[in-house]
């Protein structure tokens, strides 16, 4: 019988793990994909984030974001794909906790 609750070390519990993850938003597996740059990454954060206040209105957080993305044009042949990959960098507080609690691959569009 196997121990359900082996013994762990201090060091085990400082090496990242991403087993059993799985991100909310599913992409389509292709050959092709250019890679997000950090710089384009930090222009989302700072340029339309979204929180999940009361005061925010999601809507307007969704013109914001894709009128930034799209403005950026860099892979236009995958658009949606670009945009769903910056979309959760544009999530923070209770709006990035609300998307990590999704189940798993359920946005895809």
């Amino acid at each position: 019988m196997e121990d359900e609750n082996p013994i762990r070390t201090l060091g085990d519990y400082s090496k990242p793990s991403h087993e059993g993850y799985k991100n909310t938003i599913e992409l389509l597996v292709e050959n092709n994909v250019v890679p997000l740059q950090f710089d384009i990454i930090r222009l989302v954060q700072n340029r339309c984030s979204f929180h999940g206040l009361r005061s925010e209105d999601p809507n307007q957080h969704l013109k914001d974001f894709l009128k930034l993305v799209d403005s950026l044009d860099l892979d236009g042949e995958n658009r949606e794909r670009t945009r769903l990959r910056l979309f959760q960098f544009s999530l923070r507080d209770q709006a990035s906790n609300w998307l990590e609690h999704l189940p798993a691959g359920s946005i895809t569009t």
